[in-house]
């Protein structure tokens, strides 16, 4: 029987569906689905953590998904859930989602990313799940982001009743591909996600489900929230830190089917392609010309009908059922004609393409030598290009995830005409590339601290330069971002790879083909601490592409494709340029909105940024990231603000942070701290 909305809010409705080690929970039914709210998971420690149920119809015992993040499944995250959960059910498929210790409502104290006390709580939910009446044992496990580490990681522990896993947009390798750190260098994106974190850890518990007890709660969780853009900055290379949950070091410790799903427009779509080629279990992938975001939500588009796709996977797996899931190739991806930034976030002009095997014996790596000014087939004479990095390049490509029309690269152009060209025509037919571009370069600097930034763009007729991917290191990682991190001699001469961000594209004959190789990117990376010359030696100077050859016709497409875009708004860019010193300011407006069954209002602005830089005085640089987030239902007011400012000179960085709690529009909490973290190598 049903229940009104008011009941389920104040937890009277109470169904005797949960085994051992979880409280009573009520119920509502729409459609014969039924979900149970707020369901109480017991772990180790005798922790409690929250969650959110939804069951098929019927009394057949039935497979489950686990989706585990830090979002707050009963009121931020709740819409999503709702979208995931009755479809999912509906097809009779169990779907569970836990928000991890410390967050939400859950038991405890969420101090960081991926701890292993949260993969070990995730290795018991998972248990627990597989033991319910109305579980047939089978679980498996999917999410976006967050929830994608958390998939492979988990996945890597094999717990006995992980069956499938379904991980989207997440890394295979924590320091060379996520949001600290860009090719070794930190990144803006640290900042902004350490102030968005910070509000995620800090976050208090709802007074409905948790009780009166809640604002005590909430100041454990202020007080415990460390200032955690100086910790991450404090870890500058690939150490045991970032290796704890990087599956990228054994793929084989993933041992159940993995389907991989990314899009070209996010910066995880490396990992992706690495996985891909590095999973032993059964496998498939596929690539949108999404950004970070769920298939069905595409932007930029188009999307698919992904509860289509992702329902025959799991009752593949989780039921045994024989519906030609894993037939057809491994590999299936979106082959763009055009940039998001041409298309603003709007659907992209291209067709879906495959290829059976990953990596493709299809793919031709073609090698173009770079000459002054041009790209060349054939190795040019010795010689020697220098740059002076006393300029910046970068405000054209101003964010590593962009979620907006105001956030997408700009014309290169300007960006261009501050960096070293080399260009291709391409003539009488279009060219398509699908992998891993590698840029390979004998250089030396004059300092013994330097950033190598390469751009990969397409000219249009009317001159016009659209970035299609790029690649970053900081010089220090030459041998490789998996090995010790190091000085450079200046004036000694070393050789470096670097590779590009994977990527399809197609450049269209009669466009131009253009590499552009700056010493850095502001403000995507943080500058070197002193200007820098670096001298190019030609002659072995290369770009590999990854050329695929355009088929005549390509395989059907099976899964229904989708036109639906999430709207995010639009966060508002200012670039101003007085006497040489840039100033950047940038910010997501508040929204507030009214959560939908449970009434509470979510507001908050940011993240919101301040960036100034001088390039003529690399110590001048200064970041300023801040953002809030309020939640309010009658009686209940809290908010949680965070301002971060990061600046440095030659010795270190420092890091000040604000982290502020107020009830009813008062403070009751404040917290300002100062660090001093070594600059080591960048």
């Amino acid at each position: 029987m049903d229940t009104d909305r008011r009941s389920v809010l104040a937890g009277l409705a109470a169904q005797p569906l949960l085994g051992a080690g979880a409280a009573m929970a009520a119920e509502t039914s729409t459609n014969g689905v039924r979900t149970l709210e707020p369901v109480w998971i017991e772990v180790s420690n005798g922790l409690r953590l929250s969650a959110r149920l939804w069951l098929p119809a019927g009394t057949a015992p039935a497979p489950v998904v686990l989706e585990y993040i830090p979002y707050r499944t009963r009121d931020s995250y709740r819409a999503v859930d709702d979208h995931w959960g009755p479809q999912l059910a509906a097809k009779g498929i169990a779907f569970a989602r836990v928000d991890i210790r410390g967050s939400g409502d859950s038991d405890g104290l969420l101090l960081d990313e991926y701890l292993a006390s949260e993969q070990q709580d995730a290795v018991e939910v998972i248990a627990w799940l597989a033991r319910q009446p109305w579980c047939n044992g089978a679980v498996g496990m999917r999410g976006i982001s967050w929830g994608g580490f958390a998939t492979l990681q988990v996945a890597a522990l094999r717990p006995s009743a992980l069956k499938a896993i379904m991980p989207m947009c997440a890394t295979d390798m924590r320091f060379a591909n996520d949001a600290h750190y860009i090719g070794g260098a930190p990144g803006l994106t640290n900042l902004k996600w350490a102030a968005g974190f910070e509000l995620v850890m800090a976050g208090p518990p709802d007074p409905v489900v948790v009780g009166a007890g809640w604002e005590g709660r909430w100041l454990k969780r202020l007080e415990a929230t460390p200032s955690i853009a100086a910790r991450w900055l404090g870890h500058d290379s690939n150490d045991d830190y970032w290796r704890h949950g990087s599956v990228g070091l054994d793929y084989g410790a993933i041992e159940c089917p993995v389907y991989l799903v990314d899009g070209w427009a996010d910066p995880y779509v490396s990992s992706a392609t690495r996985l891909l080629s590095g999973l032993h279990a059964p496998k498939k992938a596929i690539v949108g010309p999404w950004g970070h975001i769920y298939p069905d939500f595409a932007s930029p588009g188009p999307g698919l009908d992904w509860a289509f796709e992702e329902v025959r996977w799991w009752r593949h797996w989780l039921l045994g059922e024989d519906n030609g899931v894993m037939d057809g190739p491994v590999l299936r991806f979106y082959m763009p004609y055009a940039t998001p930034s041409l298309t603003g976030m709007e659907e992209i002009p291209g067709r879906w393409a495959a290829e059976a095997v990953w990596p493709s014996p299809n793919i031709q790596a073609r090698r173009l030598f770079l000459a002054p000014g041009v790209l060349a087939d054939h190795s040019p004479p010795a010689g020697r290009l220098t740059y002076v990095g006393d300029k910046v390049v970068g405000l054209a490509t101003p964010e590593w995830i962009p979620y907006a029309k105001a956030e997408l690269p700009t014309d290169q152009t300007p960006d261009d005409a501050r960096s070293l060209v080399f260009d291709l025509k391409i003539s009488a037919d279009d060219v398509e590339i699908v992998g891993t571009p590698i840029l390979r370069l004998k250089l030396s600097s004059d300092r013994p601290a330097a950033n190598l930034a390469a751009r990969l763009c397409e000219v249009d007729a009317s001159g016009r330069s659209w970035l299609v991917t790029y690649g970053l290191l900081d010089l220090a990682f030459r041998k490789g971002l998996m090995e010790p991190p190091s000085p450079l001699v200046p004036g000694e001469l070393f050789d470096v790879e670097i590779p590009l961000n994977a990527v399809a594209h197609r450049f269209k004959a009669g466009s131009t083909l253009r590499l552009a190789i700056s010493e850095g990117l502001w403000p995507l990376v943080w500058p070197s601490p002193e200007t820098v010359t670096l001298a190019l030696e030609l002659g072995q100077a290369s770009l590999t592409l990854p050329v695929r050859p355009i088929p005549p016709t390509e395989a059907p497409f099976p899964i229904p494709i989708s036109h639906f875009a999430l709207s995010r708004g639009n966060p508002t860019l200012a670039i101003d340029d007085v006497h040489g010193r840039i100033h950047v300011e940038g910010a997501w407006p508040d929204a507030p909105s009214k959560v939908d069954g449970v009434g509470t209002v979510l507001s908050g602005a940011g993240p919101d940024m301040v960036l100034d830089y001088d390039p003529a005085e690399p110590s001048s640089c200064v970041w300023r990231v801040s953002q809030s987030c309020r939640f309010k239902r009658g009686a209940w007011d809290a908010e949680t603000r965070v301002t971060i400012e990061m600046k440095a000179d030659a010795a270190a960085y420092t890091i000040d942070e604000r982290l502020v709690g107020l009830k009813d529009g008062k403070v009751i909490f404040e917290r300002r701290r100062s660090d001093n973290i070594p600059r080591r190598f960048s």
